[in-house]
């Protein structure tokens, strides 16, 4: 495979320029799809031809990461190009902060915002005002009335709407504000996809920015008999474990793929991006369009459906380990990337915002975009000045997840935790299912990345938990020991029913 170091190669190879006219631009966001569901990072189970041949057609970043290990927060961030603390939304919009969140925790959960604020220019309305027709399909979540996407600098919107998951589920009738009905039982990922598709096609002659956000994989996990019947075969053919989950800190989290519910939901959002991708080669479109594709959280690991294992990553959605943030990252810059090219260098969800001004041609608005750098020198071979990237979650999440404030510098992560004030770190160059702490054997580095996490949190005005005084040590200590033993059996059981 053609390797780009990213720090040290220069190319100077032809077709490596941008574009002289304005590319068109589709983003495709898939909603809780972590980097290890996707087959060429390395999934046997799950099936993505369509996403491997995007993925293998231009750039894949190995540490492409979210902002948050929720949703709200890495979806403003791509909109916004700024860290989640700076907007004041730091988790999924609608869940329980302060008071409200009665789960006997330590600390309380910080305010969240409810709505992307509107004195921010969106991409979209970057977008738009440089002369791109927008549009949006799918998953938005980024607020209510007011607050919707057409709201936000999006000409056209199907399906979006204040809700994190389909509220008819992922067939029709899908009581779906934003989205009319299909025939009985029509599938809502290839119904988002249909739509994307015929709005390329009726402004083929016109640029255009289509930002299609799936609601799948999220909850609730469905797919048709037939995907069932296959996965359920595969799973048998290549072995069924014994076991399929393993107690982490908070909650059991699942360590095997072989959820043939989820396969099939993985094959629609495959058959929907190839839909995608088809349309633009059929209609001459595909060497002037630029195709992102990224997740905004991990695999849900823990929590919700248990539906996918992340490993060799730790963890999954909501939680802080890289099973939680680390996506799958992909840019197709025709005349700017390279086939099969693949970068080292840690990049970030709000890195996506300058990225595409640049390669559209349209200025650059680092005020707005103030925590994101354009990757366009990376995809051209080059390298970018090194920087840390940050995090801060304080909040409890339904899959485990604990209050912290995450910096990842080099290879060196630290995660500071609110509940005690205790900080892990890890070599995660050496040691990628962060097994092995290291803050006692480095010490001095630990201190260093504290002091610069406390720096930006103090910069950006991020919220600290407070602590909560209704905390029973002794009622918690038996929740634990309850998912340690009861849920844990219990998931065994129930996921092992898949397969009778």
């Amino acid at each position: 495979m053609f390797r780009f170091a990213c720090v040290s190669l220069v190319l100077a190879l032809a077709g490596t320029t941008l574009h002289a006219e304005p590319i068109n631009v589709v983003f495709i966001l898939v909603d809780d799809l972590g980097q290890k569901d996707i087959g060429i990072e390395g999934s046997t189970f799950y099936e993505t031809p369509n996403i491997d041949r995007l993925a293998a057609g231009g750039m894949r970043f190995t540490n492409g990461y979210a902002t948050c290990q929720v949703c709200s927060p890495s979806r403003a961030s791509i909109m916004l190009g700024k860290y989640p603390p700076r907007i004041g939304i730091t988790d999924w919009i609608g869940a329980a902060t302060g008071t409200r969140w009665n789960r006997n925790d330590r600390v309380l959960p910080s305010p969240n915002g409810n709505s992307l604020p509107h004195e921010d220019i969106t991409l979209a309305e970057a977008m738009r005002e440089a002369g791109y027709k927008t549009f949006f399909a799918g998953k938005w979540h980024l607020g209510g009335e007011g607050s919707f996407p057409e709201d936000h600098g999006f000409d056209i919107n199907k399906g979006g709407h204040h809700r994190g998951s389909p509220p008819g589920g992922f067939f029709s009738p899908y009581k779906n504000p934003k989205l009319e009905d299909g025939p009985p039982g029509e599938s809502l990922t290839l119904r988002l996809a249909s739509e994307t598709v015929n709005f390329i096609e009726a402004n083929k002659d016109k640029r255009f920015f289509a930002y299609l956000s799936f609601y799948a994989v999220h909850a609730p996990i469905q797919t048709t008999d037939e995907l069932l019947s296959k996965y359920i075969l595969k799973a048998k053919d290549r072995g069924l474990a014994e076991s399929r989950f393993l107690f982490d800190r908070t909650m059991p989290v699942r360590q095997v793929q072989d959820n043939p519910v989820y396969a099939g939901m993985m094959e629609t959002v495959d058959q929907a991006v190839g839909m995608v991708m088809r349309k633009l080669d059929a209609l001459g479109l595909a060497d002037n369009t630029a195709i992102i594709f990224t997740s905004d959280n991990g695999g849900v690991s823990s929590g919700d459906a248990f539906a996918t294992s992340n490993l060799p990553l730790r963890g999954g959605k909501g939680r802080q380990w890289e099973g939680g943030i680390r996506e799958p990252y992909y840019i197709k810059a025709p005349g700017v990337t390279r086939q099969r090219s693949v970068c080292d260098t840690p990049v970030t969800g709000t890195d996506f915002y300058p990225t595409i001004l640049e390669l559209a041609g349209i200025p650059l608005k680092p005020k707005q975009h103030v925590d994101g750098v354009s990757l366009v020198p990376l995809l051209k071979g080059e390298s970018l000045p090194e920087r840390d990237l940050f995090w801060h979650y304080p909040h409890y999440g339904n899959q485990g997840g604990e209050p912290c404030a995450i910096i990842r510098s080099a290879n060196w992560k630290l995660i500071h935790y609110f509940e005690d004030g205790r900080n892990e770190l890890y070599d995660i160059q050496a040691d990628i299912g962060e097994q092995t702490e290291q803050l006692k054997m480095n010490p001095q580095i630990a201190e260093k990345l504290k002091a610069r996490l406390d720096n930006w949190l103090k910069e950006t005005g991020a919220l600290i938990p407070q602590k909560d005084d209704r905390f029973d040590p002794a009622k918690k200590k038996q929740q634990i020991e309850q998912q340690r033993t009861t849920r844990l059996k219990a998931l065994e059981e129930s996921h092992a029913r898949y397969f009778k």
